[in-house]
């Protein structure tokens, strides 16, 4: 963004807030935590700029305990927690707590007018009408497409290992490729023949995006973020028009998805496929999407420009997240060659010899050191999506499973907050809780799964009292689909493969951007990026 812009943004902003007399109430004063480095911005720069994900928040847990006060833009203060009473509630309370307006307007920008975006009824309206496409049985005919990728994918690394033995892969940008041809059959049939190495303008796009504008955003972009927050939604709507820069480049990343997604949207309603003909007998999201659209009443049904919306919502969530949370996995393990043999041996037992057809979902679902053990441990202790920020729309009382000491010092046991106060929720935190998850809560521990007692936690989220896809009416919808990709696809690379850390073990970085994701740290001209060693299995 253009310094002269971001500025002048910044400088409206601050007039903005000046003349309309905007007023934050002090109900969190006794309410310990950092002091704010700057009026405009808070605490919300060093958040951004943490030089690992996770760095300042358990600095905090350390100092002020599970619940904490911060600042926000314009001086206000925020309640930041990883108290999973506080969370429970929070999230039980549903709309109640709206997203936070500035990210959640960039969440337009980026992906359109979807279910990630949309908020209270209109976000029930979105839901009602997706859930059809992920149901139980719907996910559960994906698991073969999962199988067939990662098959296909393994081809691509034997190829690789024998052009040059030893040579790091770079196993996310692999896991990338084949997630991003996963999502393109199942959401809506199309093949964007990302392991067939065709273009891929779409994901080149949205890496752009996350660079410029997600990864250590400056202070002037976070200045436009500030503004954003002080603008009704009609006129919040309007800035994606706005000519500067970034703008531009939120349009060409919707330009790049509207050409893929609206051709094969209109050429199925304009010759009825989504009722009749060759589509009939078709599953991908799309189809079962319009579907259940046209049996709602024309007042809440979807539009053209919110069902491609989702589409390109579930593309952008399902490529990265999967394939980040593989590449954190395969690197854990290759850290632990006896964890990952143990696995390898009880893949190729539920394989049960030289079978070539793939696993059967009871298959998946029976590998406990693979499932429950590793997976679960890599969502832990890898949460993708590392913050969640909302705001309360009605003056609440949230309370603590571990009470704070309070400024005062008295212990705090509640916390009564006003309506607009914001709530910023630190899942990275909250899964390195020591009272949730253990002593040794901020190691990657696979047997702790084994020794938990769910009794003793505090029931939250939708998946074992993880926040790794939220939770309440907000709760990844995908959140299945993504488990049975991760299990699948980790079963078949395991099986076939060793995985080991580079000979010089470079140090790789929890990058704090749109989701937490791996750099080698001194190298960041490669972007995000997790090399490892990987070798045919014998």
């Amino acid at each position: 963004m253009e310094p002269i812009y971001a500025y002048a943004l910044c400088g409206a902003a601050v007039a903005v807030a000046v003349l309309t007399r905007i007023r934050r109430r002090r109900s969190l004063r006794n309410i310990r935590g950092p002091s704010s480095p700057s009026w405009l911005f808070g605490n919300e720069y060093e958040l951004f700029h943490q030089a690992e994900t996770g760095d300042l928040d358990f600095a905090w847990m350390r100092e002020y305990g599970p619940t904490w006060r911060t600042h926000g833009y314009f001086g206000a203060e925020q309640v930041m927690t990883t108290d999973p009473k506080a969370l429970a509630h929070i999230y039980k309370a549903g709309y109640n707590y709206y997203k936070r307006v500035d990210l959640n307007h960039m969440t337009y920008l980026m992906l359109g007018p979807g279910v990630l975006w949309a908020e209270g009824e209109k976000h029930h309206r979105h839901r009602k009408v997706m859930n059809p496409a992920f149901a139980p049985a719907q996910i559960r005919a994906f698991v073969p497409l999962f199988q067939r990728t990662a098959q296909k994918l393994a081809q691509r690394w034997r190829a690789e290992i024998a052009r040059a033995p030893g040579k790091p892969l770079l196993v996310n940008e692999w896991l990338a490729r084949g997630s991003l041809d996963i999502i393109g059959e199942a959401a809506f049939d199309y093949d964007f023949g990302a392991l067939d190495g065709q273009e891929n303008p779409l994901g080149k796009e949205i890496n752009a995006v996350i660079g410029e504008s997600l990864l250590a955003p400056s202070k002037g972009i976070l200045a436009v973020w500030a503004l954003f927050t002080l603008l009704p939604e009609r006129i919040l709507l309007l800035t994606k028009h706005t000519p500067a820069a970034a703008f531009a480049r939120f349009r060409r990343l919707n330009a790049s998805f509207a050409a893929i997604g609206r051709p094969i949207y209109r050429e199925g309603v304009a010759a009825d496929a989504w009722e009749s003909g060759d589509r009939t007998a078709r599953r991908d999201v799309l189809s079962v999407l319009v579907k259940a659209n046209r049996t709602e009443r024309a007042s809440t049904r979807l539009g053209e420009d919110e069902v491609l919306a989702q589409m390109h919502n579930l593309t952008a969530a399902a490529q990265e997240t999967t394939a980040t949370t593989l590449s954190w996995m395969f690197w854990e393990l290759a850290k632990r060659p006896a964890v990952q043999a143990a696995i390898r041996r009880e893949v190729r037992d539920a394989r049960g010899g030289a079978r070539p057809d793939g696993f059967t979902v009871e298959e998946l679902e029976g590998m406990r050191l693979l499932g429950p053990r590793s997976r679960c441990e890599t969502l832990r202790y890898h949460p993708t999506a590392f913050h969640l920020w909302r705001v309360a729309a009605v003056a609440d009382v949230i309370p603590l499973s571990e009470p704070v000491v309070g400024a005062d010092g008295q212990w705090i046991h509640e916390i009564p907050i006003s309506a607009g106060t914001g709530v910023h929720i630190s899942v990275c935190g909250y899964h390195r809780l020591k009272s949730a998850w253990g002593d040794d809560a901020h190691e990657w521990n696979p047997d702790r799964w084994f020794t938990l007692d769910p009794a003793k936690q505090v029931k939250i989220g939708i998946y074992e009292n993880l926040m790794s896809f939220s939770s309440g009416p907000h709760a990844c919808i995908g959140w299945k689909f993504g488990l049975y990709q991760i299990q699948a696809v980790a079963a078949e690379f395991l099986e076939q493969f060793e995985f080991a850390l580079p000979l010089d073990k470079p140090h790789i970085r929890r990058t704090p951007a749109a989701i937490m994701m791996p750099m080698v740290d001194g190298k960041p001209e490669l972007g995000a990026a997790m090399p490892l060693r990987v070798s045919v299995a014998a």
